[in-house]
């Protein structure tokens, strides 16, 4: 938390920095069949996501990608849009839903709107931030949505480890 720029070369921003209804939208990245078949042979070995000829009898008709994979895709595509706030962590996800199978050659993007910000009630140095996440076709069709609560640094925290930092250097 010492680093004055965010991954993204950017100032990090932190709780006072956010606004409700500030909205970001990613690029798109192009899933493919090998990635779908990779990730689902290490992480979510179901024939439908590991075995293109065996797929083609599923009700999908061919491999699709698995909801976990999405997932690890939208936290990917998020990180080169947000990856410039200053997160303590996330705490949960809410209304969880996988609207649309992911295939081979769908082109995805993610949006992010930010729907709450509550300061800490205990009068720690942060806040809690919900955004509403959609991952979705180019054409905007919703593959995956839900509601995602982070804890986010508040500025006098990062003005606490900045100073910690230069008392220890």
């Amino acid at each position: 938390m010492t680093d004055t720029l965010s991954p993204l070369g950017t100032p990090w921003r932190t709780f006072e920095d956010l606004r409700v209804g500030e909205a970001k939208l990613s690029p798109t990245r192009t899933v493919t069949e090998a990635e779908i078949v990779e990730f689902a042979r290490a992480h979510d070995p179901q024939w439908f996501h590991t075995d293109p000829e065996a797929a083609r009898a599923s009700v999908f008709g061919e491999v699709v990608a698995s909801g976990i994979h999405v997932l690890a895709i939208w936290r990917q595509m998020d990180h080169a849009i947000n990856g410039d706030i200053d997160f303590v962590c996330g705490v949960g996800w809410d209304r969880l839903r996988l609207k649309r199978a992911v295939r081979a050659g769908d082109s995805l993007r993610v949006s992010s709107e930010i729907l709450s910000l509550e300061p800490s009630r205990s009068g720690k140095p942060r806040g809690t931030a919900v955004t509403r996440y959609v991952v979705s076709l180019e054409d905007g069709t919703e593959c995956v949505t839900f509601e995602s609560t982070n804890l986010v640094y508040t500025r006098d925290a990062r003005d606490r480890s900045a100073t910690s930092a230069s008392a220890e250097a």
